[in-house]
């Protein structure tokens, strides 16, 4: 435990969960889309769905979807900005039997129809943890530089990655893969000591099979 975990993170507050957490979930929401949002459908579980409005989770949410940082002071104006910038958006109670009480589910939409879901929590502290995305059962938080990739399951997907990983001198600490069925689709999320340089991102995102590769640094 570091003293970021007792503490928290630098954020605009009142509350790590209900901002720092959901401006985060937006945040990730924004770059597995991977262009601007232009519509998003924001669905608040539990203690969100009671308390978005007094702590500010809508604020938060729009603002990570906007691309804002947790702790950018834009964030209490995340409304205005996104209807400067065009983005629409809608508000409402969802009840997910066995989630966290700090759960949202995201869908978003960018101007070229791309669409992203994401299920997530706000867990404490500023921390996060993806439980779905576009349905599928995942489990990553973002918290460190993590790449992660939706791609097809099939043989040699993982060899791919650390080949063209290695050659960016890149160190994965950690790697999860996730899948609906052998075969089917699958996600892996590989948490990286470093950066790895576009040119090898680029690469990664032109192998066949591979429909989407994001890097998160949140």
């Amino acid at each position: 435990m570091n003293v970021f975990d007792i503490i928290g993170p630098v954020m605009i507050g009142p509350s790590s969960s209900h901002t720092a957490g959901a401006a985060r979930i937006g945040r990730i929401t924004r770059l597995l889309l991977g262009e601007p949002v232009r519509t998003a459908h924001i669905r608040f579980h539990g203690s969100f769905a009671k308390t978005w409005q007094g702590h500010g989770a809508d604020r938060a949410v729009i603002g990570g979807l906007l691309g804002l940082n947790v702790d950018d002071e834009n964030l209490r104006r995340s409304r205005k900005l996104a209807a400067e910038q065009g983005m629409e958006y809608d508000i409402s109670p969802v009840q997910v039997r066995g989630a966290h009480p700090n759960t949202v589910i995201i869908e978003a939409i960018g101007g070229s129809g791309k669409t992203v879901t994401v299920q997530a929590a706000s867990v404490g502290g500023g921390s996060v943890l993806v439980q779905y995305l576009n349905g599928m059962e995942v489990g990553f938080s973002g918290s460190k530089t993590t790449l992660i990739i939706q791609h097809k399951d099939v043989p040699g997907a993982i060899a791919k990655v650390s080949r063209l990983l290695a050659a960016s001198r890149t160190n994965i600490a950690t790697m999860r893969v996730f899948r609906e069925e052998a075969g089917g689709r699958a996600v892996m999320a590989l948490e990286l000591d470093s950066v790895p340089e576009e040119t090898h991102i680029d690469a990664l995102r032109n192998v066949p099979g591979f429909d989407s590769v994001t890097l998160l640094r949140v």
